[in-house]
């Protein structure tokens, strides 16, 4: 099982579940993230959530040996990534959210970390770009430079750097992300559901108005990247723990 939901109340608890592979996506992955979210929404009874990858890691995005699957209808890349969500749902990050996994992360509603937490887009070192909805939702929630710093360098933010920019909305000490995550969902839980539920329906709208176009140019800019030999020389160098060699074509 690659992802795992637990009830704590009116809070639902989903953990990504693959920690040999450090949480990396494959295609069941990808549909498993989707039918828990596509529940925790249609249940009504469930107010809040958490996502999180347990003690080790958050996720390592696309596992690149298999890739992550077709996206889905109501979630999109990862189940998650296309995905305007109807209720909170709070990241809980230890370890590395990188790539795909911080993509994840930015797609949730607020992301609690741990001072171990790390977040970065490796993608330029493997010929690639953020493909769902980094290139985007990054400048969103950073200040433009530094998110222009962190896709074109693939550099990694640390969580307390992250927590000063305001990037992370709380931080904790190690081990201690989720039972802060949880304690975050609870006190949202605790308020009137129809204005939890209209709140963030109206800030998603205000925030998220043109991101069709942003949707479009992050495909444009995908299918480019990967049609290029340095995509195909990326990966390969990947795979085979070695240095690329860029061409530039």
């Amino acid at each position: 099982m690659t992802v795992r939901v637990e009830r704590k109340g009116p809070v639902q608890v989903i953990t990504m579940d693959r920690p040999e592979r450090r949480n990396a996506f494959d295609g069941a992955m990808t549909r498993a993230l989707d039918a828990a979210l596509n529940d925790f929404e249609d249940d009504d009874s469930v107010l809040a959530g958490v996502l999180t990858g347990g003690p080790d890691s958050f996720s390592a995005g696309t596992d690149i040996r298999v890739w992550a699957g077709e996206p889905t209808a109501r979630g999109g890349p990862y189940g998650i990534a296309g995905r305007r969500l109807r209720k909170p749902l709070i990241a809980a990050v230890e370890g590395a959210a990188a790539g795909g996994g911080f993509e994840i992360a930015l797609a949730t509603t607020m992301i609690v970390a741990s001072r171990t937490a790390h977040f970065s887009f490796p993608e330029v070192g493997l010929g690639l770009v953020a493909e769902c909805g980094g290139l985007f939702r990054a400048p969103r929630a950073l200040p433009l430079n530094i998110a222009r710093e962190l896709l074109l360098t693939g550099e990694r933010l640390p969580a307390q750097r992250a927590y000063d920019l305001g990037l992370v909305n709380r931080l904790t000490e190690p081990g201690g992300a989720l039972d802060e995550a949880i304690a975050v969902a609870e006190r949202i839980a605790a308020q009137a559901p129809v204005a939890v539920r209209e709140t963030l329906r109206a800030v998603e709208d205000a925030c998220s108005a043109d991101d069709e176009a942003r949707w479009a140019a992050t495909t444009a800019a995908k299918e480019r990247a990967r049609a290029s030999a340095d995509a195909a020389e990326g990966v390969a160098a990947f795979l085979a723990k070695r240095s690329p060699r860029w061409t530039g074509s």
